[in-house]
């Protein structure tokens, strides 16, 4: 049983008015809800913990009564997203079977109304991007000491005694000072005016604890005395050792106390002593010190509530070499890994000292550094037995540098396993996908043999994969086809647009999850779309086993511990670099063409037009009808084969949205584009089109400015576009938009039906590349394969005029085109 909480979709204008109407649920089982009024005080003990914790706070506010319909104020809401962190209880009114996301402890589109701060990115993993709630509890700050001049913190003892003297009241830790030494029971002499601690348990324990305060907080002067008689005492040391094992390292972690033993030193841990005493000689506990190899035990065991333990021996594997590296070494200054793991971490510590890749001469001229470097780095890990996730900014190339490091690992790539050399490797994709990704690798890889997976052509068995270098394939044909692929060993899986598997419940993730291969890395522009268990999910896929999920119940600090535990441990296997990073390698506008597979629905219908269309020529021709009238038949039959392209629905409304293939790929460029806070200008020269486009924003919930032919007021939606960050995308037709608009708030481009006219196009290009644009602009062509709009891109250099009388002229009947032309498009 749990609660579901359902929101307005409006939630953006009724959270400031502290007046946000909510409906109340609860699900006995899934998919079976009841009204709250049906359901007695005794069953809601069927709730978990959170569960009963957030229908009590809903008691209070109604009364001593739960009903369906309540309206909350901004505090109580945000006090139900506290109770109930990483729940799937809340929903959206529109969509009332799917759960709100999580990013974290927030609630997305949620918790940015109620007044909380908002999480941003990761540093490991976004290079401008933080994620200030996951940082690791900062130490107190360090008082500036510089411009204080009057009478310092003084220090005197030996090991049975301390005598401090008080600083001036202006110091500025004087209050703080003045209470430590009060809660140590030192003892004021008023003669000498010095506080005295004549103990010497407590003395040795005050100096572990608090030596460290006394030099680098306070500024303490230590008496010559004190120097001669307690400086000297010896610490306690942290030993670190490595031993490499079969699939990873064991790493023990100790401290050492002179001839003390392993009893002694456990048992002064144990009862609170920041010494250690043994044969007649102490050895100090340093309170820093040992606050230090906890958080080290913690990291090392994956366990927010690890004890601090004198001797702690840890499994590490090879995955997390790298991320533990860094605490053993402030631990153990002279900490030395062994040379394999060196091998794996130091190259990913820093990227300029990954060996390069074997590329052919073909890609060494084509590939960019930064690609260069992507590629080294997946070729890195993937030599090491490690996974990785390309994460770069959408419009930086990650296609291209997948399709290299499939390249290079048939160049020769070695590691410690044999394997054969007709080993296929896999790009797994959206459908929308399939096609573009073979039209990618016969540009750019030609030399490699490259099968697509798809539709109805399909691979008959294992044996027949080993004919190729690379076969592609799209999730939903991965998971027909699991059987098959079972029974195929591949060098390398790759998964595009990953976001396809944050869900590791889903079809698609257990479908790739269970592919036999060497090697699995994830290409994505949305590495952390929802969740820490999106991650998870990827990080599962890319190297299986090798991360200890969050325990269930986590909640609070520690639930934000192992958040932050994730990212630590996933850094090093993503890589992120954005445009800004990269803009001294970019030119100032990158122009994409993203072929796409129509789908079998819309193949039909536009089959089914291109018959009828010819059919309907050849009738008119027989007819001995005019050569005007031929004329503009066939201009009509072009537009419907046009329409279908862009969207079948256009020409058949019994369709369903995803029977559109431009659509699809639309929806994934629009997500990444998004997720990166990229602003979209997207044309289209089919009024009809963008009226289905506006559909579909609207019931996503994401705002938009609309500008065609009929709009009155153009200027008014560019300022509001250019005046408001939070609409990420301006829908524009050809006649309304191609000319008289600055949009340099935008930075990417999306031309949904190609313009015939290149200059027209590269016009409307210019909305958003042009003075005042300090970005790089991305332009994105979609085009539909073996349709009239890929024929046209092939014929626009040959017989540019011509194109311009078909598409662009005004009074297209008149064009000055032959009927054996028109008949070639169609």
């Amino acid at each position: 049983m749990r609660l579901r909480i359902i929101l307005p979709p409006n939630l953006e204008t009724s959270a400031p008015r502290d007046a946000i109407p909510t409906k109340l649920e609860i699900e006995l089982s899934p998919g079976k809800n009841s009204a709250p009024e049906k359901v007695g005080m005794d069953q809601l003990a069927a709730l978990d913990e959170a569960g009963r914790v957030a229908a009590f706070s809903l008691l209070q506010w109604g009364g001593g009564k739960l009903g369906s319909f309540l309206q909350l104020d901004r505090e109580q809401l945000a006090q139900l997203v506290t109770q109930l962190s990483g729940q799937s209880c809340f929903f959206w009114a529109n969509k009332p079977k799917e759960p709100i996301d999580w990013i974290f402890s927030e609630l997305v589109g949620v918790s940015e109304h109620l007044g909380q701060e908002s999480s941003k990115g990761n540093e490991p993993i976004s290079e401008e991007q933080e994620i200030e709630d996951l940082e690791e509890p900062s130490e107190p700050e360090l008082p500036d000491l510089s411009g204080y001049e009057g009478t310092p913190l003084r220090v005197d003892g030996s090991t049975h005694y301390l005598a401090i003297s008080l600083p001036s009241r202006e110091h500025p830790c004087y209050d703080e000072i003045r209470e430590l030494v009060q809660s140590y029971r030192f003892k004021l002499e008023p003669g000498n005016r010095k506080w005295w601690l004549r103990d010497r348990h407590q003395t040795l324990n005050f100096l572990g604890e608090h030596w460290d305060d006394l030099e680098r907080r306070y500024g303490a002067e230590f008496s010559a005395n004190f120097q001669q008689r307690a400086a000297g005492i010896p610490e306690a040391k942290i030993k670190t050792e490595v031993i490499e094992e079969r699939n990873g390292y064991n790493v023990s972690v100790s401290i050492s106390a002179g001839q003390a033993s392993e009893r002694e030193i456990s048992q002064s841990l144990n009862t609170g002593k920041s010494y250690v005493e043994t044969n007649g000689k102490v050895y100090l506990l340093r309170k820093d010190r040992l606050k230090n190899l906890q958080t080290a035990q913690k990291k090392l065991s994956l366990d927010f509530n690890a004890p601090l333990l004198h001797n702690g021996n840890y499994k590490i594997p090879y995955s997390r070499g790298a991320e533990v590296e860094e605490c053993l070494s402030e631990l153990n200054p002279n900490f030395k890994p062994p040379a394999t793991w060196r091998a794996r971490s130091e190259a990913l510590k820093d990227l300029t000292r990954l060996p390069a890749p074997n590329l052919d001469s073909s890609l060494e001229n084509t590939l960019r550094g930064y690609q260069k470097t992507g590629v080294a780095w997946l070729y890195h890990l993937f030599n090491h037995q490690l996974g990785g996730i390309l994460a770069d900014e959408m419009g930086l190339g990650k296609t291209l540098q997948a399709l290299s490091f499939i390249s290079s690992l048939k160049g020769g790539a070695t590691s410690s396993k044999t394997r054969s050399a007709t080993q296929p490797s896999l790009i797994v994709c959206p459908a929308s996908l399939v096609e573009n990704w073979r039209r990618e690798a016969a540009k750019f890889v030609p030399h490699l043999t490259v099968f697509a997976n798809h539709g109805t052509n399909r691979l008959q068995n294992a044996s027949e994969s080993l004919r190729y270098d690379l076969i592609i394939t799209s999730y939903g044909t991965l998971i027909r086809d699991r059987k098959l692929f079972a029974d195929i060993s591949f060098r390398c899986v790759i998964g595009d647009e990953a976001q396809h598997i944050k869900n590791r419940r889903t079809l698609n993730a257990k479908a790739i999850a269970t592919l036999q291969t060497e090697g699995r890395f994830l290409l994505t522009g949305t590495p952390i779309e929802n969740s820490i268990q999106d991650l998870m999910s990827l990080l599962d896929f890319i190297m299986p086993g090798g991360w200890k999920p969050i325990p269930n119940g986590a909640r609070g600090d520690e639930r934000r511990w192992h958040e932050r535990r994730i990212l630590e441990q996933a850094a090093p296997y993503i890589l992120r670099r954005t445009k800004q990073a990269v803009a001294t390698e970019l030119p100032e506008k990158i122009e994409q063409v993203l072929f796409v597979d129509m789908t079998p629905e819309q193949k039909s219908v536009y089959d089914n037009a291109r018959r009828f269309a010819e059919n309907e020529i050849s009738q008119l021709e027989k007819s001995g009808a005019s050569e005007g009238a031929i004329r503009m038949k066939t201009l009509t039959q072009l537009l419907r084969l046009r329409q279908t392209c862009c969207d079948p629905r256009l020409i058949d409304d019994s369709l369903r949205p995803e029977h559109s293939s431009k659509l699809n790929s639309f929806s994934e460029l629009l997500e990444e584009a998004m997720d990166g806070e990229h602003r979209i200008l997207v044309f289209s020269q089919f009024v009809s089109l963008l009226s289905i486009l506006k559909e579909q924003l609207e019931e996503q919930s994401i705002p938009y400015c609309y500008i065609d032919g009929s709009t009155r007021n153009r200027m008014a939606e560019v300022d509001r576009f250019n005046d408001s960050s939070n609409i990420p995308i301006f829908l524009i037709s050809l006649k309304a938009g191609g000319t008289g608009l600055n949009l340099t708030a935008a930075d990417t481009v999306v031309h949904f039906d190609p313009w015939w006219n290149p200059a027209a196009e590269a016009q409307a290009t210019d909305r958003a590349h042009r003075i005042g644009q300090t970005k790089v602009v991305t332009s994105y062509k979609l085009i539909v394969s073996d349709s009239v709009e890929e024929k046209v891109l092939l014929m626009q250099n040959q017989k540019r005029k011509l194109l311009e009388d078909i598409f662009e002229a005004s009074e297209a009947a008149n064009a000055k085109i032959t009927m054996q032309d028109l008949k070639e498009l169609i």
